[in-house]
């Protein structure tokens, strides 16, 4: 038994990022007051520091921590007995000795967080506050919003549970594979933001490390679900790569001149037995995870299998039509079959409205026609592209193709700032086939 201060902080941090959500959850079950359950699992973690310092780290803390919101969550209610219908609440919380498996209440808060009812930035922001137990700090600065932006998100999300009368639950059979995917596409936009953020800061690990918990959490309290281990293996596949991603100055290291000796090999070992397991399903998330493995597997860029690659993004593609998905394609056939296949492909594709203003589409252009030397189109694709880029890094990124182009073909003097980070076409693609794809 731990009872030194520095342990027993140290057991308290492990209990929160792993017991916070059963905590919540049993409060809301018992309850239905969200409100209530965020104060009562508060305080139980205030009142362990002091508890386990004198008495030592419980055998079971999460069992402790339950013990004592509930009991705190008696305490309340009774104060409101003078409300004919919190009597009800107290015999209920007062009938319950002991709570569900862990599991249950993971996935009851994980699915009620995540309810298509509401908003999708809603969704985000209360299931990192209920289900992971990050604070309102730091969720406003993993996503780099205000505290009160967080804060609103989130209180608003409360006040629809109970007006729209959204129950506390796992969907029922009929309903919970179209609820899952709501769920993982949850998971894979925390994921997203912190592995390629929207407005092109630098990555954030936190936020990655934290969509790969719930990404995991999921997975192992649906084992039935093979898209949950798709999207876990999917995760893990990309975030092995972290270590490599950065050079010493910040700036982002494209994925063909990354040291690959850098790469954590223990994620990637877990990531391709994921793939592996799941590519059968044809789920999206299983299909993405394989292509992911065909990166992770090659011992240097030019050993990719790009054949294998291509008829992973045909399968894909079956699933819905989907552009960006198909420009991605375009840019692995162009690997396997030489520059002028990617330009026939990306041709083919015309002006989709889901690419319509964004860089990627002249950028993939520009990069075959630079392959097959028609280096004044090239340069002319590579100004579109630079002219619709969302920040100096993508811009100086387009600004140095430009230049390997070759003297006299860069007449633009648009810059980009000095704190840029490279971006290669595949790296491009790679991200917004995250955002569409999810």
């Amino acid at each position: 038994m731990r009872t030194g201060p520095a342990e027993v902080r140290a057991a308290l941090a492990e209990a929160c990022r792993s017991e916070w959500g059963v905590v919540f959850g049993t409060i809301v079950r018992l309850t239905g007051d969200w409100e209530l359950a965020e104060d009562c699992a508060q305080e139980a973690f205030t009142r362990a520091l002091p508890a386990w310092e004198r008495d030592g780290v419980p055998r079971r803390p999460g069992a402790w921590l339950v013990t004592a919101a509930r009991h705190r969550a008696l305490d309340v209610l009774r104060r409101r007995t003078t409300e004919r219908g919190k009597l009800v609440e107290v015999a209920a919380v007062e009938a319950v000795r002991e709570p569900p498996p862990p599991g249950d209440e993971r996935l009851r808060l994980v699915f009620t967080c995540c309810h298509p009812a509401l908003p999708l930035e809603s969704r985000v922001a209360l299931t990192l506050r209920a289900v992971g137990g990050l604070t309102t700090r730091e969720i406003a600065r993993a996503f780099l919003i205000s505290e009160d932006t967080v804060s609103q998100r989130i209180l608003r999300a409360k006040r629809k549970i109970a007006a729209a009368g959204i129950p506390y639950r796992v969907p029922p059979p009929g309903a919970r594979a179209e609820r899952l995917d709501g769920v993982l596409a949850v998971i894979y936009l925390v994921f997203t933001e912190g592995y390629a953020p929207s407005d092109g800061s630098t990555v954030r690990d936190p936020l990655a490390e934290e969509a790969i918990r719930l990404a995991r959490l999921v997975a192992t309290e649906a084992p039935d679900e093979p898209e949950a281990r798709g999207l876990l293996a999917l995760l893990l596949l990309q975030h092995s790569r972290r270590a490599a991603r950065l050079d010493a100055d910040g700036r982002l290291i494209t994925l063909e001149r990354q040291n690959r000796g850098c790469w954590d090999r223990s994620l990637i070992s877990e990531g391709v037995g994921l793939a592996r397991e799941t590519v059968a399903s044809g789920g999206s998330y299983a299909l993405q995870a394989a292509i992911a493995a065909q990166h992770a597997l090659a011992p240097a860029a030019d050993a990719t299998d790009w054949a294998a690659i291509v008829a992973l993004y045909d399968r894909l593609l079956t699933l819905r039509v989907n552009p960006v998905v198909a420009l991605n394609r375009a840019v692995a056939l162009g690997m396997r079959d030489g520059p002028q296949a990617q330009l026939d492909a990306v041709d083919a594709l015309g002006t989709p409205k889901e690419l319509t203003g964004h860089h990627a589409l002249p950028a993939v252009r520009a990069d075959a026609l630079g392959r097959l030397g028609r280096t004044r189109e090239a340069a002319e694709a590579y100004r579109a592209a630079k002219s619709a880029a969302p920040n100096d890094a993508i811009v100086q990124e387009f600004t140095k193709r430009l230049a390997e182009l070759g003297p006299g073909v860069e007449t633009d003097t648009r810059a980009g700032s000095s704190t840029g980070k490279g971006v290669s076409v595949r790296d491009l693609t790679e991200t917004l086939g995250s955002r569409e794809t999810a």
